[in-house]
Formats: C-alpha cells, sequence, structure tokens
C-alpha cells in the first residue's frame, strides 16, 4: 500500500482531508433533495470510493503489501470494532444531515463538532492523561460557550423569521417558537460521533490491526448496510416535514443522485487522506498541528454556510454578531486544545 513518505506529502493529505471533510455537505445543499433519500447515495459513494482506493492506491507500493494481505492479517475484533464504528458513524452523520435540514450547515456542524471534541478529550484525559490539563480545559470551556452562542444565533434566527411571517400573515401564530429541535438533533449527532473514534482507533492499534486503507473499507460497509435500517426510520418518521414514499427515490434527477454520490465521494477521499496521514511511519508531525487540523472542518462548514449558502442572510446585527463571535471562540477553543498537547504537566 501506498503511504506518505515525505513531510510536505503528509501536510497536504491532512490539509486535504480537513477541506473534503468540512465541504462534502454543500453538495446535499445543492441537491435540493430531502436528506433520506439523498443518503441512499451518499452512502454508496462512499463504499464506492472506498473499495477503488483500497484496490489501486491500497494494494500499490514497493512492500508489495497489498489491502487484501492486510484485511486477512488484520484480526476478526479488529473488523468488528472498524464495522462498528462505521454504523455509529452512520448514524451520527445521518442526524448531522437532519440538523443541518431544520437549522442548516452553520449551527449544525459546530455544535455536532464541537460536542464530540469535548467528549473526545474528556474520554481521552479519563483513559491517558496527556497534555496541560488547564489548557485543556481552558480550550473546552471555549468550544463549549461556542455551542451556546450558536444555539442562541438559532433561536435568534427563528424568532426573525416567525415575525417576518407573521407581518405577512402567514405564521400559524403570534406566539415565539421554541426554537430547540436543531439543536438537540446537533447534540445528539455529536455524541455519537464521539463514540466512533475510540472505535476506529482500536481497529488501528497492534499488531494484529487493521491499515488506513484497509479501516476504511469495512467502515464504509458498515455505513453503508447500515443507511437501509436507519432510513426506515427516518423516511416514516421524519423529523423535518413528511414521511417519504422510497418510491421518489426513483423519481429524482440524475444531478440529484449525481451530487449525493460525489458527496459521499468526498467524505471518503477526506477521512482516507486523514487516516493515511496519520499512518506514515517515516514523518513525525506535531500532534498539536495534526490536531488542529483534524478539529477544523467545523470551521470550513460555518464559512461555507454563512458566505456561499447565505444561510443568515436574513438576520439582524445581533445574530451577525453572535454568528463572529461563535467562529472566533470556537477557533480559540481548538486552538487552546491542540497547544495542550504539546504541553506536559510539570510534577
Amino acid at each position: 500500500m501506498i503511504l506518505p513518505q515525505t513531510y510536505a506529502v503528509t501536510i497536504f493529505l491532512m490539509v486535504f482531508s480537513m477541506v473534503c471533510l468540512g465541504s462534502w455537505a454543500n453538495t446535499y445543499k445543492a441537491s435540493g433533495w430531502r436528506f433520506e433519500l439523498y443518503y441512499f447515495d451518499f452512502s454508496f459513494g462512499l463504499l464506492v470510493a472506498a473499495a477503488i482506493l483500497a484496490f489501486t492506491v491500497g494494494s500499490m507500493g514497493f512492500d508489495g503489501f497489498t489491502f487484501l494481505d492486510d484485511m486477512l492479517h488484520a484480526g476478526k475484533r479488529q473488523w468488528f470494532y472498524a464495522f462498528t464504528a462505521g454504523v455509529i458513524f452512520n448514524l451520527a452523520n445521518m442526524l448531522l444531515m437532519a440538523a443541518i435540514a431544520v437549522a442548516g450547515m452553520t449551527v449544525a456542524f459546530p455544535i455536532s463538532a464541537g460536542l464530540a471534541l469535548i467528549a473526545g478529550v474528556l474520554i481521552g484525559h479519563f483513559q491517558k492523561p496527556t497534555g496541560n490539563p488547564l489548557m485543556t480545559f481552558a480550550g473546552c470551556v471555549f468550544v463549549f460557550i461556542a455551542i451556546l452562542v450558536a444555539g442562541a444565533v438559532y433561536r435568534f434566527i427563528n424568532e426573525i423569521r416567525h415575525e417576518v411571517k407573521a407581518r405577512a400573515g402567514k405564521a400559524k401564530s403570534t406566539k415565539r417558537p421554541v426554537a430547540v429541535k436543531g439543536v438537540v438533533i446537533s447534540v445528539l449527532s455529536g455524541a455519537l460521533m464521539a463514540g466512533c473514534y475510540p472505535l476506529l482507533a482500536k481497529a488501528k492499534e497492534g499488531e494484529a490491526g487493521l491499515g488506513p486503507y484497509s479501516v476504511a473499507m469495512i467502515f464504509a460497509g458498515g455505513a453503508f448496510l447500515s443507511t437501509f435500517v436507519f432510513n426506515l426510520f427516518f423516511m416514516n418518521l421524519p423529523i423535518e416535514g413528511e414521511p417519504v414514499d422510497f418510491m421518489e427515490y426513483f423519481q429524482s434527477s440524475p444531478k440529484a443522485h449525481g451530487l449525493a454520490v460525489l458527496g459521499g465521494v468526498i467524505w471518503c477521499l477526506g477521512a482516507v487522506a486523514g487516516f493515511v496521514a496519520a499512518s506514515a511511519e517515516n514523518v513525525r508531525i506535531v500532534p498539536s498541528f495534526s490536531y488542529g487540523l483534524s478539529q477544523t472542518p467545523a470551521l470550513i462548514a460555518v464559512l461555507w454556510g454563512t458566505l456561499a449558502w447565505r444561510e443568515f442572510k436574513d438576520g439582524d446585527a445581533r445574530t451577525k454578531s453572535l454568528l463572529g463571535l461563535m467562529f472566533i471562540l470556537f477557533t480559540v477553543g481548538v486552538i487552546l486544545v491542540s497547544l495542550a498537547q504539546a504541553l506536559v504537566r510539570k510534577t
């Protein structure tokens, strides 16, 4: 299998991963499709991309160790960890898409990713304390405040939109809506997302651990197969809108299908690039730098949602100021948590 051998290539893969994982949701926004239908093609694109990578770059190189060799060498327990991680991720990602449908990328991504970051830091601290605990705690506080600010932004923009409808006589009630659905769904997504990372780590650790291309393939298989289970729930008991008839999938445009498959491909490319960069044996990347890059996709998604899709174009000055504050708080929190990895507590 091909792994990066230079510092420059490894950094490129990390940056590429960051951009892909922060940008794939644009295909959903552009498709104009219900996320339940979109997700069938998304999971298919994810699986196909993982398979193509596994049998091409995952089976090339001078070492002669192919993707299939890696699969056979790995333990069955590691297979189970990777497959289960794919299933958990899939539910988390479907909830994230539901949150995007309700609240937009600008709100859904920072809440979900922020909670996953905090949960991951806490889990890691109790398992194996590393770095500076005070700076880590401060970073988590900044991220948590950013989550609260994102919730406030969601609430205020819903109030503004309700007032506009009320003035136009289109609102069902003059009572201000309680905007919690998007926040709650994002929180559930983040909690589940945090649970899949330790499983991925277990799938790759030890002599019987899976390599980057193998873990991606099994992970994608878990995501693809579980889509048909989870989507039965989301289609019949939708989070937003009316129940979805499966026949609508076949009535959609080729553009919608293509964008959904592309979304899965982009996500897979980003994930595999991250796995491969983390598996580089001859390259030493500063942990704080690599960790910081791994947490930036949420910030990229916020920029897409705010600047490209203009999700809050109808917001007032207060809403837009809070959006800027949220972005700054999240960025500072990620920087502090990342720098804390490089500092060892003095005894």
